[in-house]
């Protein structure tokens, strides 16, 4: 029976990864999302991949040699759970899919719009809970950059969107 299955790439080189075990007549999976790259003053969106250093391959181990993935150009290694390769819990494939937008990136987190520069917001959980800051920044992780007044001036704090809400 295929299921999907780990595969750890060689670094950087997930896309070569996937090519080559494409040519092998192998089902790949490499999820990819935009990510925020500053250079030279600008900022702009480039593709990046989800799991940096992994891609996924739909294998029946049973039938198939599925060794050879480990002498792929761009694979290290096929993950393994002792001597046979760890299978994915059923679902986790579809449910990244499930989060792909018409381009095939995958969306995660908060929309770019939900916190705008300068709103204010209040800590909903963790040591800072019930804190009120000003949003700075929100990052590709989706992880927002407020500003607290602590000891008498402002800290730049980095939390997860999931801890805070409008206030």
């Amino acid at each position: 029976m295929r299921r999907w299955y780990v595969v750890e790439a060689l670094p950087r080189s997930e896309e070569r990864a996937a090519i080559n075990l494409q040519r092998q007549g192998m089902r790949t999976y490499l999820p990819r999302y935009r990510k925020r790259r500053r250079h030279a003053r600008k900022v702009e969106l480039v593709p990046a991949a989800l799991f940096p250093g992994y891609l996924f391959v739909r294998l029946d181990v049973a039938a198939e040699p599925w060794r050879r993935v480990n002498g792929t150009f761009g694979c290290r290694q096929l993950v393994c759970d002792g001597e046979m390769p760890a299978p994915l819990p059923r679902g986790v494939i579809r449910a990244l899919k499930a989060r792909e937008d018409e381009d095939g990136f995958v969306l995660f987190g908060l929309p770019s719009d939900s916190f705008c520069r300068g709103d204010r917001v209040r800590i909903t959980d963790g040591p800072l809970a019930e804190r009120m800051g000003l949003v700075d920044s929100v990052t590709d992780a989706q992880r927002v950059v407020l500003l607290l007044d602590m000891l008498g001036r402002r800290v730049r704090v980095q939390l997860d969107a999931d801890y805070i809400s409008a206030a």
